[in-house]
């Protein structure tokens, strides 16, 4: 309970930012992420939601790990999926509609926001350690199965959504490159910077308790 009290904030903010930088990179029409972009893609051929696809691919993601493993699925997976999907839905309908990038430089701009967002986010997110993502799971399998490399095993997935968003005609382009070089750097960088923060509100709180005794 004492570890969901102090991990949840960074939970939801990270969930919060990085679907707020996965709506920029849409709306700027440049490319998002291989995920992103099947997500997009299944939008397009299917209908739903954006965010709807986002819990049902991540289900099946928990479901195909949890048979591979031979396990219960992880349900707090689930968890982050559903929230995932409906953060997504909720900047879509948000402000998605308000904003528009007209030229190429408002869709850089939005690219480029977008994806120092989605950083800040995931390095949030991964500080909460609450809920596992389903595709890192689906990476880690791989990893654990074959012997390949962590790097190797991202990559693989990651062809696998690019054709698969290709097929479902997904934004795939120039920032769909961008992010498969450059999102696992920006999220590296600002993980120090989120853990000095998570440390100094863990001494704030402290602080505050033994005030109050």
């Amino acid at each position: 309970m004492k570890l969901m009290k102090e991990e949840f904030p960074f939970y939801i903010a990270g969930i919060l930012i990085f679907t707020l930088g996965i709506m920029l990179a849409i709306e700027s029409r440049l490319g998002t992420s291989p995920f992103d972009a099947l997500l997009v893609g299944l939008y397009r051929t299917f209908g739903l939601t954006i965010g709807s696809w986002e819990i049902v691919v991540g289900l099946t993601m928990v479901i195909g790990n949890a048979l591979a493993q031979k396990k219960q699925p992880e349900y707090l997976a689930i968890v982050t999926s559903l929230l995932t999907g409906a953060s997504i839905d909720m900047w879509i309908f948000s402000i998605g509609g308000v904003i528009e990038a007209e030229t190429l430089l408002e869709q850089s701009i939005f690219y480029l926001i977008g994806l120092i967002l989605t950083g800040i986010g995931v390095a949030t997110y991964l500080q909460s350690r609450i809920a596992p993502n389903p595709m890192d799971r689906s990476m880690l399998l791989i990893t654990e199965f074959t012997g390949w490399s962590v790097t190797y095993s991202r990559a693989i997935i990651s062809i696998i959504l690019v054709i698969l968003a290709f097929i479902f005609s997904g934004p795939i382009g120039i920032g769909t490159l961008i992010n498969a070089l450059f999102s696992g750097i920006l999220i590296s960088f600002f993980l120090p910077y989120v853990k000095k923060a998570k440390e100094k509100t863990k001494e704030k709180r402290h602080v505050l308790k033994s005030s109050a005794k």
